[in-house]
C-alpha cells in the first residue's frame, strides 16, 4: 500500500487540469521568478552556493583523475538534475504566493511534505538519467577514440577540434544530450511543483508535465531554450553565475506550474 501511494498519490483518481497558455505567459513566469529572487536574494544565493561549487568540483574531480572526456557530459548532465535541486525554490515561491514567511530556513520544508516519497521517486528518475547520459558519452568517446583516455589536455583539445571523429563526437554528443534533456523537461516541467502543492503521487507528476508539454509544445521548448541560455550564462565565469540564475529559474518554475497547471 505504501508503495501504491507513493506512486499514486492520496489524492489517487483527480487528475490535475492542464491548461494551454502563450510564449507571453512563459515570459510572465520568468520575470515573476527574477521578482521572488529580487525580493530577498542573499537568502537564495547562500542556499545556491551549492552549484557553482558542485560544478567546479566536478571539473577538478575530472581533471585529477584524468577523465577529461566526460566533463563536459558531467557539466551538461548536471543539469538534469536540476529541477529536484531547486525543490527549495519551489517552496519559498509557495509561501510567498501565500503571503507566508519566506525566511531562508523554509526551503528545508520540503522534508516535511506529504509527498516527499513521491518526490524522492521522481529524484531517482532524474538520477538514473543522469547516469544513463553519462554511460551514453562515454560509450560514444571510446567508440570513436579508443578506451585509451588522452595524455593531456592540449591533446584532447587537438583530437576533439583537429579531427574528423572529434566534430563526429561534437554533433552526435549534442544531439543525444538534445533527447535527454527533452525527455527531462517533457515529464518534470511542473512535476516537483505540482508534489509540492498536491500529492499527486509520482505517476500523475510525470504524466502531469507530459500532458502540459504536449498541450503546449511551443511554449514548453520556448521554457527550454530559456532556461538552456540561462544555464549558459551561469557558467560564466566558472559557474558563479549559477549562484544567480538557479534560484530565478527555480522560483520561475514555480510561477510555470501555475500557468500551466490549474488550480
Amino acid at each position: 500500500m505504501a508503495t501504491f501511494h507513493v506512486m499514486s498519490g492520496a489524492q489517487h483518481g483527480t487528475q490535475p487540469e492542464v491548461r494551454k497558455i502563450s510564449i507571453g505567459e512563459v515570459w510572465d513566469a520568468f520575470w515573476l521568478g527574477f521578482d521572488d529572487f529580487r525580493e530577498q536574494p542573499s537568502h537564495y544565493v547562500f542556499l545556491c552556493l551549492i552549484f557553482p561549487i558542485s560544478g567546479v568540483a566536478l571539473i577538478t574531480w575530472s581533471s585529477g583523475a584524468n577523465l577529461l572526456p566526460i566533463i563536459f557530459p558531467l557539466m551538461a548532465g548536471f543539469a538534469l538534475l536540476g529541477p529536484v535541486l531547486a525543490l527549495g525554490l519551489y517552496e519559498v515561491s509557495r509561501r510567498r504566493e501565500a503571503g507566508l514567511d519566506t525566511s531562508w530556513q523554509h526551503a528545508l520544508d520540503v522534508r516535511d511534505s506529504p509527498a516527499l516519497p513521491a518526490i524522492l521517486a521522481v529524484g531517482a528518475f532524474l538520477l538514473a538519467l543522469f547516469i544513463t547520459w553519462i554511460l551514453v558519452a562515454q560509450y560514444l568517446y571510446v567508440s570513436l577514440f579508443g578506451p585509451e583516455p588522452p595524455s593531456s589536455l592540449s591533446a584532447f583539445l587537438s583530437q576533439i577540434f583537429g579531427t574528423s571523429a572529434g566534430w563526429t563526437l561534437i554533433v552526435v554528443g549534442n544531439l543525444i544530450g538534445f533527447c535527454f534533456a527533452a525527455i527531462v523537461l517533457a515529464t518534470t516541467v511542473v512535476a516537483f511543483p505540482l508534489l509540492l502543492d498536491r500529492d499527486v503521487g509520482a505517476v500523475s507528476a510525470l504524466e502531469t508535465s507530459f500532458r502540459a508539454t504536449m498541450t503546449n509544445p511551443v511554449p514548453v521548448a520556448f521554457w527550454g531554450l530559456i532556461v538552456a541560455i540561462c544555464l549558459m550564462i551561469g557558467t560564466i565565469p566558472i559557474f558563479a553565475g549559477l549562484a544567480v540564475i538557479m534560484p530565478i529559474l527555480g522560483h520561475a518554475t514555480w510561477h510555470l506550474y501555475r500557468k500551466l497547471v490549474a488550480r
